[in-house]
């Protein structure tokens, strides 16, 4: 809810302002109501609302000296100004000192829900660009960018830092029935990261607080999808790795639809014996052994509890093991190393990841399946990169578009590279952001917008992709632009 005030020595005016808006409808909150001018500076001080209505013209203090006193005070604070036909002189002062608006006494009731509308869209577009500045800072490793958004609170001469990432379920997204802070020395800021997605920063002061929080998320029934908790740092400047720790421990879900409440708990040297088997077939031509490998791999991750960080290192030391081995056959089958958000990209779930795995090692041994005549081969990939053109904002999964079209996707993959010269992974990132950055350009729509309609549902991850092929963040490219 956005906070707001209403400022004017006259109470008839405060009233009419008060009844004449649905302001529960649009998102606002009223938290205050003054006739004196010096008492809404002592509140507006101390609440920080959103938003003030102000009277232009009142004694001692004028709707101008509250603004000018709140831009001297730093305050982030939007004001719209009350005036009597007289003052509108005033009025037109004000909107160049940066009002959002002004309207005249008394209230034309017609157009009051028109003009609520807009000021709640325009707290929807500051919110949603406040947001992007935040998660820009916080996956900085400059301390003063983080400081600069980040609202700290005062913790003295250490403060203690912990990340929440959570995975919502439909359309409830209040972080507050995960746990209470109601008496506890902890503040709590949220970060929208996609469009169920929210990171939360916490803070305190003693680090036992933070731990009493974690044991609670521990064992509540959050109804969300999945919680992921970062371990706690002291230092400002590891924000990056709390949220990537916190994301890695959300991830889990790629593994187990059930996942609920995960911390952060590395197990990679639980991978070293599967690393040490797929070594084994391949050095030793042991490829019969293949399907139960595939097969007790997932087995074994569901009962050692393993989860992204695992899935990351036993992807990355596969390829490494079968680059070594096998580098001429597999140059052109997307056997590269990838990061947890790059594979979550592009495969669906853990099962899809081993049955690639399996498609690659049976290439090797059997040569491609093709079922079908060369020339009918191609006008099939042609048809699959015709449906990617057009469908680039959906989920789009390899192994989805080569049963699709009747392509073995491990064949599918040398398609890429030798007609388009390019991966699939490549070509679907390429398309999307050549769209985002012509959306970026042309249109005035959110960041958060934009990356849903190119189809990034968490535009924690546009931003990465969107910042390895431009070599800056999108709130930057718009800027510049």
């Amino acid at each position: 809810m956005y906070k707001v005030m209403i400022v004017d020595d006259e109470s008839w005016a405060i009233k009419g302002i008060r009844n004449a808006f649905d302001w529960d409808k649009y998102g606002f909150e009223i938290i205050g109501q003054f006739t004196s001018a010096y008492k809404a500076w002592d509140a507006i001080l101390a609440e920080k609302p959103d938003l003030v209505f102000t009277d232009i013209r009142m004694p001692d203090i004028s709707g101008l000296d509250l603004m000018k006193r709140a831009k001297s005070h730093d305050l982030d604070i939007e004001f719209v100004i009350v005036s009597g036909y007289a003052e509108f002189k005033y009025a037109q002062e004000a909107l160049r000192y940066g009002a959002l608006n002004y309207f005249l006494k008394p209230l034309d009731v017609d157009m009051a829900d028109s003009f609520i509308a807009e000021l709640a869209m325009h707290f929807s577009k500051r919110g949603a660009a406040r947001n992007q500045l935040l998660l820009d800072a916080l996956t900085s490793p400059n301390e003063d960018e983080i400081k600069r958004y980040l609202p700290l609170p005062d913790c003295g001469a250490v403060c203690y830092y912990q990340v929440l990432s959570i995975d919502f379920k439909g359309d409830n997204k209040d972080f507050g029935k995960l746990f209470t802070l109601e008496g506890k020395p902890v503040t709590a800021v949220e970060v929208e990261a996609g469009a169920n997605k929210r990171l939360i920063v916490l803070m305190a002061e003693n680090k036992d607080c933070l731990e009493e929080l974690r044991d609670e998320l521990a064992v509540k029934n959050t109804g969300m999808n999945t919680v992921g908790i970062s371990s706690i740092s002291s230092q400002l400047t590891n924000m990056g790795k709390l949220i990537k720790e916190a994301d890695l421990s959300a991830s889990q879900a790629f593994l187990d639809d059930g996942a609920s409440v995960v911390h952060y708990e590395p197990k990679v040297y639980l991978v070293k014996p599967c690393i040490d088997e797929i070594y084994r077939i391949i050095q030793g031509n042991r490829f019969d052994d293949m399907e139960a490998y595939i097969n007790g791999l997932q087995a074994y991750f569901k009962d050692q509890h393993l989860g992204m960080s695992e899935v990351v290192y036993l992807w990355n030391q596969a390829v490494g093991i079968l680059i070594n081995a096998y580098a001429e056959e597999l140059k052109d089958m997307e056997m590269e190393f990838l990061n947890y958000s790059e594979i979550k990209e592009r495969f669906e779930h853990f099962e899809s990841l081993c049955s690639f795995l399996h498609d690659v090692l049976a290439s090797i041994t059997q040569g491609n399946s093709r079922s079908l005549q060369e020339g009918d081969i191609l006008s099939c990939f042609n048809r699959m990169v015709a449906y990617i053109d057009s469908h680039y904002e959906q989920k789009l999964y390899l192994k989805d578009l080569s049963a699709q079209f009747y392509i073995n996707q491990v064949y599918c993959c040398q398609l890429f590279k030798k007609n388009l010269g390019k991966t699939f992974s490549e070509y679907v990132s390429e398309l999307r952001i050549k769209k985002a950055r012509e959306l970026l350009k042309k249109t005035d729509l959110s960041i958060e917008e934009i990356a849903i309609q190119t189809g990034y549902v968490e535009y924690y991850y546009f931003n990465k992709v969107f910042k390895k092929h431009c070599g800056i963040t999108p709130s930057k490219f718009r800027k510049s632009s």
